[in-house]
């Protein structure tokens, strides 16, 4: 029988992740309610108008992209955007296209994924212990956001680390997230180790604040179909973070 102590403490942790599931879930309206960029609102209309061939059933998501996952995450994943006919189409981020394929088959292959496809939002994949945010949360145009799009998104990749209280380990997929996680980190008053880190596949760097940063190669088909990227290289990046966090098992399909 649970003592009277650990019954509130119990109470206070559920507490505790229902008002960071709330939040969260404030942040997200937020995100999926954004038209700041005009170039961004156009582009991802005009694709969840169009289509591309093979998906011209699917009704399009055609607007920002949300965070995705755990509340009590350990783990962060920062990619850059998302994919005009992936996130774009199905309104989850890494959903839909080969990224996500490469990210979600090492996410389940580690145990922070309950399956390792990701194919629409009502596929019934869960994350733990894992959340997975973006530089620019709507479809670029040729996937290059400008500067002034990446400034008009921070604050929610900003607002998503402010939340996730519990991340102990970031990994950043490619080098323009990379240098973009630093920045927001200068914004919310982090003090940057010098020299300031570096972007590099496989690099690893301890954050004066108690945070492990991995940087890995961007999963996407130019890496990945180049042989830049391999899935022996991806996976030692997950690898690594589950030995960054300690307890992390391997899931019974690895």
């Amino acid at each position: 029988m649970l003592s009277t102590s650990s019954l509130r403490d119990k109470k206070l942790v559920g507490l505790i992740h229902s008002t960071t599931m709330a939040t969260l879930s404030i942040l997200n309206d937020e995100i999926i309610a954004c038209t700041q960029c005009p170039r961004l609102v156009s582009y991802r209309e005009s694709i969840a108008a169009t289509k591309r061939r093979q998906y011209r059933e699917w009704r399009y998501w055609g607007k920002p992209i949300p965070g995705f996952g755990d509340p009590q995450a350990r783990m962060y994943v920062l990619g850059l955007a998302p994919a005009a006919h992936g996130g774009n189409r199905t309104g989850r981020v890494f959903t839909g296209d080969r990224s996500g394929d490469w990210l979600y088959e090492a996410l389940h292959r580690f145990g922070f994924a309950n399956q390792a496809t990701s194919t629409n939002v009502d596929d019934g994949l869960v994350l733990m212990d894992c959340y997975i945010g973006a530089t620019v949360r709507c479809a670029p145009p040729a996937n290059k956001p400008t500067p002034d799009e990446f400034t008009a998104c921070r604050p929610f990749v900003l607002g998503e680390l402010r939340l996730l209280k519990k991340v102990q380990v970031v990994v950043v997929l490619g080098k323009i997230a990379f240098d973009h996680y630093l920045k927001a980190c200068r914004e919310m008053g982090r003090d940057l180790p010098t020299p300031l880190p570096k972007f590099g596949h496989g690099v690893t760097y301890e954050l004066p604040w108690g945070v492990s940063l991995i940087g890995s190669y961007h999963p996407s088909q130019q890496n990945t179909f180049t042989g830049k990227l391999t899935r022996p290289m991806f996976l030692r990046i997950f690898s690594e973070a589950v030995r960054r966090l300690g307890n992390r098992r391997l899931s019974p399909s690895a």
